[in-house]
């Protein structure tokens, strides 16, 4: 007859072993499932009646510091905004590919984009409200007003724009993809450019771009790149555009 302090320890051991097995099962799952959801999470839902066009992205590199273009087959909606608004989601989650050469975190980066005609002077107190004068409240109440800009070296809201019908693009990035964005000023100033680039080639109207995080002002990305100024939108690309995969 077998003691029963063995028959103890015999159940002992099953029970701990089956406990390891499902701690084991779960941490693979968990596994699986960071590895692959960096895999394609672009947060895009392209409308279904949109049709697909070749648009250019400004991709950063890593590796050698530079930006490319690259050309995308996308279906943006035809809506100016809305349009800038999915052409900058789709250029953060390329970044959230596994073969990314500027690898960041997936998820929703950018919540919202404006884009308010140039010069943005604040609206009269007196007499009725225009059009241009809601948006340019409406800019200054996002990035704080001209005053707040100029003590904090901003840049001048006001000033008239180099070509007529220029417009400023106002990009609200969502918080947690900020705070989890690598931090230095090597990867931030690259998204950055990538960004403005991406804008440049798409947008020809817009010439100055400003960041908010979470809808207000912030004054770094993640630590280093600047996000108080106003920044020109200029070509960003620092070398030969790379075949699309």
């Amino acid at each position: 007859m077998i003691p029963r302090y063995q028959r103890v320890l015999f159940w002992v051991l099953a029970g701990a072993s089956l406990l390891m097995a499902l701690v084991l099962l779960h941490g693979c799952e968990q596994a699986r499932e960071k590895l692959t959801r960096h895999r394609n999470e672009t947060p895009l839902a392209a409308p279904v009646a949109a049709p697909s066009q070749t648009v250019r992205l400004a991709l950063a590199n890593d590796n050698d510091g530079s930006i490319s273009l690259v050309e995308r087959e996308i279906a943006l909606p035809d809506e100016t905004t809305a349009r800038a608004h999915a052409l900058l989601a789709r250029l953060i989650a390329e970044y959230s590919y596994k073969d990314s050469a500027h690898p960041i975190e997936s998820g929703p980066a950018v919540d919202d984009v404006f884009l308010l005609d140039l010069p943005l002077n604040p609206p009269n107190s007196a007499g009725s409200k225009t059009e241009a004068d809601d948006k340019a409240a409406a800019a200054l109440e996002l990035s704080g007003s001209a005053e707040d800009s100029a003590a904090k070296g901003t840049g001048d809201l006001t000033a008239e724009p180099s070509v007529p019908g220029g417009q400023l693009a106002v990009v609200n990035l969502d918080g947690t993809f900020a705070d989890h964005h690598p931090s230095g000023i090597g990867p931030e100033t690259l998204t950055i450019e990538s960004i403005i680039g991406t804008l440049y080639v798409n947008f020809p109207r817009i010439e100055e771009v400003r960041f908010l995080v979470d809808g207000r002002p912030r004054e770094t990305l993640n630590g280093h790149a600047d996000l108080l100024r106003t920044y020109p939108v200029v070509n960003t690309e620092t070398k030969p555009a790379q075949e699309a995969h």
